[in-house]
Formats: C-alpha cells, structure tokens, sequence
C-alpha cells in the first residue's frame, strides 16, 4: 500500500505539467495563427 501512494504522490506532478504542456502549447499556437492572419487573440 505504501508503494502506490509513494507512486501516486510522485507521478500526479509529471501528469500536471503534462496537462499544462498541452495547454500552453496550443495557446501558444493560436497565438502564432492569429498573428499570421493578422487578428487579436483576445
């Protein structure tokens, strides 16, 4: 029992940041798109 929660408690981290890629990622796409089409994000 032990063993899964030391797992959990260190993998959560990696999935988060994981998830804030992705995040991060596309909004910085959008951002390229709508500057090359000449548009505002926002």
């Amino acid at each position: 029992m032990t063993a899964l929660l030391t797992t959990y408690v260190l993998i959560w981290p990696v999935v988060v940041l994981a998830v804030l890629l992705v995040v991060v990622g596309a909004f910085a796409r959008d951002v390229r798109r709508a500057r090359k089409a000449g548009r505002r994000v926002i």
